[in-house]
């Protein structure tokens, strides 16, 4: 009996088959031994920056001056040992939203600092533009914006304090005032608002007053002319409005004296420290001999300059310092001559 062998024949679709997972676990194998390269290089790089790391924190805690250690106390790295200042004004590098969960441990700020120069501290929001926007949201985020600030000044009240700190911060930009001033001025303002002073008076002429009053508190030389030439508002407002808060709030402020006015008319007048020095003596001297009383200090100043820069021999004649303190030459001359008159 003869064996039958059963001879088994491969189908092309069968071997094409075993081709296709042949190449399926190559590309397996080799996508697996790439990411193995691509995990190895990443852990190398993690410790090449680490130990860079380590390295630049133990050079910035070293000292460079005496190889001591270093010690951060507020915005400053101070040497333990020399007390050499190794690092000052450091760079915060906190985040800048505010998270309320530990406001006592951990308070982050976020936008701009609270002002008294706006009528809501600077604590209201604003419904930008973006060109990215069109057609029919456009429209409505228009009248979302116009419905908004309507809503922001709803009382007459408010409407009167947004202009007149408008005028104020316009008038401290103008005359070159600091924000401290600025600020003064619109408190009083607050004030005089609180007690009723508007009623029948100038907004204008209250700001005007106000920042009179903040420069003469602040020490900062202006005179009355000087702001309201910048101003809206007449001389005759601004008294009105000076003598009302004068008259019921009490202002803290004396009379002014001609040393104030010395250092912005010798700069004006390129006069040197010297001549400068000599001024105010010569002004010390007017207002304890009586020279001063009855006259205006502006006028004062410029006639203590004219004299001093006479004495030392300096460039400057009575039309110079006259024009310096916007008076006429015959008051510098009358108080050059009660100065010298022995």
């Amino acid at each position: 009996m003869s064996e039958a062998r059963s001879t088994q024949t491969r189908s092309p679709r069968a071997e094409t088959d075993d081709a296709a997972t042949a190449d399926r676990a190559a590309t397996a194998d080799r996508a697996e031994t790439a990411d193995r390269t691509e995990t190895a290089d990443r852990a190398a790089a993690t410790d090449a920056d680490e130990t860079a790391a380590v390295d630049e924190t133990a050079a910035r805690e070293t000292c460079p001056e005496c190889g001591g250690r270093t010690r951060a106390d507020s915005a400053e790295r101070v040497c333990t040992d020399c007390g050499l200042v190794v690092e000052a004004d450091r760079i915060d590098h906190g985040p800048e939203w505010r998270s309320f969960a530990d406001d006592d441990t951990n308070p982050k700020r976020t936008g701009a600092p609270l002002t008294r120069s706006r009528h809501d501290r600077g604590l209201s929001t604003e419904i930008g533009r973006s060109t990215k926007v069109k057609g029919r949201k456009r429209r409505r985020l228009a009248r979302m914006r116009t419905q908004h600030n309507r809503a922001q000044i709803s009382t007459k009240r408010d409407r009167n304090k947004v202009y007149a700190y408008t005028e104020i911060r316009r008038l401290t930009g103008a005359l070159g005032l600091p924000d401290s001033v600025r600020d003064t001025a619109c408190t009083l303002f607050d004030s005089a608002q609180e007690e009723s002073l508007l009623r029948g008076r100038s907004l204008e002429g209250f700001a005007a007053a106000c920042l009179y009053v903040a420069c003469r508190t602040a020490d900062v030389a202006r005179t009355v002319g000087e702001i309201c030439a910048e101003a809206k508002a007449t001389e005759d407002e601004h008294q009105a409005a000076f003598d009302a808060m004068n008259r019921e709030l009490g202002l803290p402020i004396a009379p002014t004296g001609p040393a104030e006015y010395l250092p912005r008319f010798a700069s004006d007048l390129d006069c040197g420290a010297d001549v400068e020095r000599r001024a105010g003596e010569l002004a010390e001297r007017a207002v304890e001999e009586g020279i001063a009383n009855g006259r205006n200090p502006v006028g004062v100043a410029a006639a203590c300059l004219y004299t001093a820069a006479r004495e030392l021999g300096a460039e400057c004649t009575q039309q110079e310092a006259a024009d310096a303190a916007d008076v006429t030459p015959v008051t510098v001359r009358r108080t050059y001559v009660d100065l010298t008159d022995e």
